[in-house]
């Protein structure tokens, strides 16, 4: 155990997390003199006034687990007894690279395309740009900067670290790369040189810029003739930003990459696999559901991506369902890998989001006392509908129209555990013929 000092180190620091959000979860127990953001290592240094304060504040997050926009940290003593004005970063820049001329521009929460036009028209202001290359990587869309001289590079850090291109997204991370000079081989949307305007846009069937490539262990470059997507973990990024008119709901970050969750505090005796289905697959694709045998009440859920999963874990986190309220988390395990205990949905044509998937988004929130029925039979009646749901609780009203030639209905429960219930129980089932679909509405009254 590292005896105790004055200097606080939190891991599991994201990009998301400013130093004021850090800032917050320690100064009710004394003051901060000087903090460090590690970015490159997603860390953190808080230096407390006094041994006592930091003594409080370990001692409170011994039995609450810090959590900051939605991610967990964890805060140990550091190995530092003192932090020096060295080792202030008050910009995030990359400790291990002196700063140079060239920067490394990581883009967060990119929900419109970036090209080298949008990128030059950011950071000309500050210099002139020489070269620019961009590539995907693990962390997102990235660009490498070079510009004429390092004191460009120095204004630039210092004017748009942390800054949005677009309002609410597109956030720049930014770094002095290691680099001293970038090979540009040719000029198009994903690479340039301004100093030489004479290169070919491209070379067919060649990578555009192979030097970045993770080939040469550097940077790993996105192939030619695709386009910059903003993560991985958002599919589709296209009916994200058509759904979010370019800012996802509060509270939802656009940054996760797991793709797996876990659920907790299920009633083992009503739960199986197509009701969890039925639940999360408002939220994204279902890959595949496995029910934990030792843990009867525990099941793994794998999401179509991160981004999907992110909207199950915001919005179904506390909701109650068959007399318990859920717990869900993210999952320590990337996947779900198949085996006969494991149930498979990959190839389900009952997973909404391979059809209308902005409408699908669009129409994502937690649990309310209101469903939404579509594909009904066109001789539906209210009555029919009670008799197909009343098992499940209260209806305390219901309403039947036609929208594009097609039956639909609003039914209101009393309560949203009800509301819930029906959902997982009836969506998917067979009213005269018809296959419905459920979902829950997020209109107030009928």
């Amino acid at each position: 155990m590292t005896e105790p000092s004055k200097v606080l180190h939190v891991r599991n620091v994201g990009y998301e997390i400013t130093e004021n959000d850090l800032l917050q979860l320690v100064q009710p127990f004394g003051v901060v003199t000087k903090s460090v953001m590690l970015r490159a290592k997603n860390q953190a240094l808080i230096q407390m006034q006094d041994v006592g304060s930091a003594v409080n504040v370990m001692q409170y997050y011994a039995n609450i687990q810090p959590s900051v926009r939605g991610r967990n940290v964890y805060i140990q003593f550091s190995s530092h007894q003192e932090l020096t004005t060295v080792d202030q970063n008050p910009q995030g820049r990359n400790q291990d690279a002196p700063p140079n001329r060239i920067l490394l521009v990581t883009i967060h929460h990119m929900l419109y395309p970036m090209t080298v036009e949008v990128l030059h028209q950011v950071f000309s202001p500050y210099g002139f740009v020489e070269k620019i290359v961009t590539f995907q990587k693990s962390a997102g869309f990235q660009a490498l900067i070079q510009y004429q001289s390092h004191q460009s590079a120095l204004s630039a850090i210092d004017a748009l670290q942390g800054r949005n291109i677009y309002d609410g997204c597109c956030q720049l991370d930014i770094q002095f790369s290691n680099l001293s000079e970038l090979q540009v081989n040719y000029n198009n949307e994903r690479s340039r040189d301004f100093t030489n305007p004479a290169l070919p846009s491209e070379q067919k069937g060649r990578s555009s810029q192979s030097g970045y490539g993770d080939a040469g262990g550097m940077y790993g470059l996105q192939p030619p003739a695709t386009r910059a997507v903003a993560f991985p973990q958002m599919g589709d990024a296209a009916a994200i930003t058509a759904a979010f008119s370019g800012s996802l709901p509060p509270g939802i970050s656009g940054t996760n990459d797991r793709c797996t969750v876990l659920v907790s505090n299920l009633n083992p005796d009503k739960i199986d696999e197509d009701k969890l289905f039925n639940l999360f697959s408002l939220y994204g694709n279902i890959v595949r559901i496995k029910l934990l045998r030792s843990k009867p009440d525990h099941a793994l859920i794998q999401m179509g991506d991160g981004f999907q999963a992110e909207l199950a874990v915001h919005f179904l986190k506390g909701a109650l369902l068959f007399g318990k309220q859920l717990e869900v988390n993210f999952s320590k395990y990337p996947n779900i890998t198949p085996a006969p205990d494991t149930h498979d949905y990959s190839n389900s044509n009952l997973n909404r989001f391979n059809r209308n998937a902005a409408k699908n988004y669009r129409y994502c929130c937690s649990p309310t006392k209101m469903i939404h029925l579509s594909t009904l039979p066109q001789e539906i009646t209210d009555d029919d509908l009670v008799t197909h749901l009343e098992e499940h609780g209260t209806i305390v009203n219901t309403k039947i129209f036609e929208a594009n030639g097609k039956k639909q209905a609003l039914v209101l429960f009393e309560t949203e555990e009800e509301a819930a219930e029906a959902l997982v129980c009836k969506h998917a089932t067979s009213i005269d013929g018809s296959v419905i679909r459920i979902s829950f509405s997020q209109l107030q009254s009928i």
